[in-house]
């Protein structure tokens, strides 16, 4: 179960299935984002792909000596994008793919323009989502409820995300989906209801042990997201920010023109793929390594090139130098700002409190260490903020509760409004109420003594104890011990036997931590696949733009209710 394979097999067999000659590939928004994430330019160009084209670009020339592949999502506006275009055709013959099922009175509705009988092929492809890493996807939709329950419009795109990735994967999966969470429900009705209209679509060789699904909503845990992070991809994406695996680098001081955005892929950077998963120290001592490489490597500047075989060799090796001139720079200045801001924001001191609060249950040496952390002018009031919040959803229903008096202690360092109001909204979101689980305190006996004994042993690194609390749901479900009135299927048949093959999805977004547990599970757990998504990836950023956008929608709707009849959103 690889993702990022599946998108790309896609894209190459619609490459191919066009034939020999110069052919320009036509997009829509996401699907530009969707073909990025697997391809990059240049390995398209080798397929003789010369030109890259929006489809609701207006003004694209006519150049009747290519042919146009069109990689399209089925939505409405496309269509009709297509029709326009096949009226009017500006390439002498068109190969069309939709990222999903499309309806038949829309390919109809495309047969009646295709009055010069310019169209060769119309088909479905189902890389309906974006391929992150190979176990990892997301649908890059931020805000996807409206207070507990689904933006409409957004339930639809992520039950089409949803099935395009099974069915991208061959798997027809039984179901399974969090209880405590109505949106998580419905979700799994609406693949259920998509399973079962495209019956045909889903047949696909049975296997001894069936897929699994499982839907998992954001708010049973609200700490994850909120964590500073330290292995290498989930560190780049907490402190710069990763889209669509770029990063920008735009506001590094002093940043060179050729850096101010980069890009982070594992498929073409051999570093980050070696070590997107280690922590920070490691890597600082890897990158090291790297520069010492390249220096070995680099040419001489009083190198004599005398003979014709001194010219070949160096030429011959003049683009691999580059591309790893390319490596090396880019990979010193990502750590060197990562480096900047760990100093600037006294990181590393936040984040071993934010792990205290995480997972330890001292309240009395917690309180004392956020206060005093807000009394330090280098702390930002972001991770002043972010401490708060995880003080606030900890110790939530403790006997001492002192939020009141951080809440003051917030207001007096001068944090904005924007950031003290998303503490209540934070609780009302992922709070005691909200969870269907127990975040915080061991459930059994045998968890109680594991804890203990790690408190014992100490941890080998005080800025990595956390686990995510996917760890355990996962654990349970691969050990067969996942409790059904917690986490019920869907329909009436279950699961004999322990899953192989399992398909973890959390409404309202997941992030680069659960994506390396996952990783992490892979690897240790013989004869078990799981592949990870979500509506979307987060930081804690742009986890709190999702915490804010859910209280605003909630707060909007009561208003409405009281002074008019409800709108409809589309």
């Amino acid at each position: 179960m690889n993702v990022v394979f599946a998108v790309k097999q896609y894209i190459s067999k619609m490459i191919e299935d066009s034939g020999p000659s110069m052919k320009v590939l036509l997009m829509d928004k996401e699907t530009t984002g969707i073909v990025s994430m697997v391809y990059t330019q240049s390995e398209i160009l080798q397929k003789e792909v010369y030109l890259f084209e929006r489809i609701d670009s207006l003004n694209r020339e006519t150049m009747k000596h290519l042919k146009a592949i069109c990689f399209l999502r089925p939505t409405k506006e496309n269509v009709d994008y297509l029709i326009q275009e096949l009226r009017r055709p500006k390439y002498s013959v068109y190969f069309i793919y939709f990222s999903n099922v499309i309806s038949k009175s829309d390919v109809k509705s495309l047969a009646e323009a295709d009055e010069q009988e310019v169209v060769a092929e119309v088909q479905e492809f189902y890389g309906d989502y974006i391929a992150v890493n190979p176990h990892l996807f997301s649908l890059n939709i931020l805000g996807c409820c409206q207070g507990r329950n689904w933006d409409p419009a957004q339930l639809s795109r992520t039950t089409q995300g949803l099935t395009a990735l099974l069915l991208s994967l061959k798997k027809c999966p039984m179901i399974r989906y969090q209880l405590s969470s109505d949106s998580a429900k419905r979700l799994a009705e609406c693949v259920k209801q998509v399973i079962t209209k495209e019956y045909e679509l889903f047949e696909f060789r049975r296997t001894e042990v069936p897929p699994l699904l499982l839907i998992l909503d954001r708010c049973d845990d609200a700490i994850t997201p909120l964590l500073n992070q330290w292995t290498y991809q989930a560190m780049v994406h907490e402190l710069l920010g990763i889209n669509n695996n770029r990063i920008d680098l735009s506001r590094v001081p002093g940043i060179s023109k050729d850096l101010r955005e980069v890009v982070l892929s594992a498929d073409n950077d051999e570093f980050y793929a070696n070590n997107m998963y280690l922590n920070f120290a490691e890597i600082g001592s890897n990158i090291k390594n790297l520069m010492e490489d390249f220096q070995k490597k680099k040419p001489k500047e009083q190198q004599k090139l005398e003979s014709i075989a001194d010219m070949k060799a160096f030429v011959e090796n003049y683009p691999q130098f580059k591309k790893m001139s390319g490596t090396v720079s880019k990979h010193v200045t990502v750590v060197g700002e990562l480096s900047r801001l760990v100093s600037e924001r006294n990181l590393l001191e936040v984040s071993e409190v934010e792990q205290e609060l995480a997972c330890q249950n001292d309240h009395s040496a917690a309180l004392q260490n956020i206060k005093r952390l807000l009394q330090n002018p280098k702390v930002s009031e972001f991770d002043a903020a972010r401490l708060v919040m995880l003080y606030a959803l900890h110790y939530e229903r403790h006997s001492s509760n002192s939020l009141p008096g951080l809440m003051m202690d917030l207001r007096n360092k001068g944090v904005s409004e924007k950031y003290r109001k998303l503490v209540p909204a934070l609780v009302e979101y992922g709070g005691k109420r909200a969870r269907g689980s127990d975040l915080f305190s061991p459930k059994d006996a045998v968890a109680i003594t594991k804890q203990f004994l790690k408190g014992l042993k100490g941890v080998e690194n005080v800025y990595t104890q956390h686990q995510p609390f996917l760890y355990e749901t996962l654990d349970h479900l691969i050990k067969g011990k996942l409790k059904e009135n917690q986490y019920p299927y869907l329909g009436p048949s279950t699961l004999r036997d322990r899953p192989q093959d399992i398909i973890v999805f959390v409404i309202g977004g997941t992030t680069y931590e659960e994506a390396l547990t996952v990783y992490n599970l892979n690897r240790t757990t013989p004869g078990v696949r799981i592949v990870l998504g979500g509506t979307t990836i987060h930081n804690t950023k742009s986890f709190l733009e999702e915490v804010s956008a859910v209280g605003l929608h909630k707060r909007s709707t009561e208003t409405t209710q009281v002074t008019s009849r409800p709108t409809s959103r589309r």
